[in-house]
């Protein structure tokens, strides 16, 4: 990869992570697979409701999270679990009434595939990048 390459592949995750931030901050739920998930998305600065989709049958969860919140983010890992977890959280969501959104999820995974495949490592993945850009500028 070449350094402009990098740089705007972080540009464009500093913007997906600041929007994570926003909307965050504006009342929305994100929903993650495990604490590690959770505690990458609290490094990276994100300090509203970060719900744990494993912790209790994915329907209750759902439901339970759409009563609390109009709006909900689903940003489980890019594997294959995570594909299928993300489908039915969207669809369990969308039926018990909450907005949401798997865009994000799916920006983010665009610019990170094939470097990371989750959540937890993202927070890492970032500074990594940051620190990476850093050396380079000062050389």
């Amino acid at each position: 990869m070449s350094e402009l390459e990098d740089m705007e592949r972080l540009e464009k995750l500093e913007e997906q992570i600041q929007e994570l931030r926003e909307q965050s901050d504006d009342g929305a739920a994100i929903i993650v697979e495990g604490k590690r998930d959770r505690r990458a998305l609290r490094e990276l600065g994100i300090t509203g409701p970060v719900k744990l989709g494993t912790q209790k049958a994915l329907l209750e969860l759902c439901e339970e999270v759409a009563r609390e919140y109009n709006k909900v983010i689903v940003l489980t890992d890019w594997d294959e679990n995570g594909d299928k977890l993300a489908r039915l959280m969207a669809e369990f969501l969308n039926n018990a009434g909450a907005t949401v959104d798997t865009d994000i999820r799916k920006r983010i995974k665009a610019l990170v595939k094939k470097r990371i495949k989750d959540i937890e490592s993202l927070n890492t993945h970032v500074f990594n990048l940051r620190a990476e850009l850093n050396t380079l500028d000062s050389v």
